[in-house]
């Protein structure tokens, strides 16, 4: 006796299963979808990437243009300053002049404005003198860096 009944039998051992007549997914169909959907979302990511960064480029270039022109601006304005105040001070000089020649003679007006003025060029340039020796001490030789 065998063990089959008569009709519709199962197919032989040996003989390939067709996936789309059993209803079972094919093992490598889903392997080639798998890596197509990972390619997928590499590819997109990319995209964006790549996206992101010429928007930042962009964003960058826009934003020094305008750091360069308004720095450019308070350059100009900062000269203008500067020779303003190097009006005021030759106004000054001049008439702190004037105000002592009375008491003074003219010749002793000028020395004592003149003295002021080193004495407080002095002052700065020995400021300055200060820091840039601190500077050189921070970025000197035996920094340990």
């Amino acid at each position: 006796m065998h063990d089959t009944e008569p009709g519709l039998g199962g197919p032989p051992d040996s003989a390939p299963v067709d996936p789309a007549l059993t209803g079972e997914p094919d093992s490598t169909q889903d392997e080639t979808n798998g890596f197509a959907g990972l390619r997928d979302d590499v590819t997109a990511l990319i995209d964006d990437a790549r996206t992101y960064a010429e928007a930042e480029i962009a964003f960058q270039k826009t934003r020094a243009g305008l750091a360069g022109k308004r720095g450019g601006r308070a350059l100009v304005l900062l000269v203008l300053a500067l020779v303003l105040l190097n009006l005021a001070l030759i106004a000054l000089a001049v008439g702190a002049v004037i105000a002592l020649a009375p008491l003074v003679t003219i010749w002793g007006a000028i020395a004592i404005v003149v003295g002021v003025l080193l004495i407080g060029v002095a002052l700065l340039v020995w400021g300055a003198a200060n820091d840039g020796k601190a500077i050189n001490a921070m970025f000197g030789p035996g920094d340990g860096a």
